[in-house]
């Protein structure tokens, strides 16, 4: 995520698609086709974000591909290759109570029920039973994401996590 927290990355630009500028995309988003469900994107332009208009978006395979305005050629498309895209935390929808967005995740202290300081998330994985915590410390570890069982709770006020895990 870039040092703006308002933009929030939601996939990223991969190789170029066929001779009219579409490119494949790599979305982090879950279902994959949901990142088209946003009509304006931002790409990464450091240090900032230029926002970009999709003309054209579908499916493909498991991934999908996208048409920009202005991107009529592959040698135009090429240039956005490896960017990073993002929306605006403005477009998501707000979430219930308990409900976080892995972005927000990212970053908080772990701190286990002995108050041993675990580390920071550096970043969250989906497996097939649960998601998982990966938290940098002296060493890396991975927590599986159980709220209730082994996340105790969360604080984006204080960026704390407290999690019943002891470090092996």
């Amino acid at each position: 995520m870039s040092a703006d927290s308002n933009y929030i990355v939601i996939g990223k630009i991969g190789a170029t698609y066929g001779i009219k500028g579409w490119l494949k995309v790599i979305s982090f988003t879950d279902p994959v086709a949901g990142m088209l469900d946003y009509d304006l994107w931002y790409l990464e332009d450091v240090p900032h974000w230029k926002s970009v208009k999709i003309s054209a978006g579908r499916e493909h395979g498991k991934g999908i591909v996208v048409h920009f305005d202005g991107f009529d050629t592959p040698e135009k498309a090429r240039l956005l290759t490896g960017k990073k895209i993002a929306i605006t935390r403005a477009q998501l929808p707000i979430l219930t109570k308990q409900e976080y967005y892995w972005a927000d995740l990212e970053g908080l202290t772990v701190i286990n029920q002995a108050g041993e300081v675990l580390g920071k998330i550096i970043y969250l994985m989906e497996t097939g039973s649960n998601d998982v915590l990966v938290v940098k410390g002296e060493k890396e570890i991975a927590i599986p994401y159980l709220p209730g069982d082994v996340v105790l709770s969360i604080d984006l006020e204080t960026q704390i996590m407290h999690v019943k895990w002891d470090p092996l």
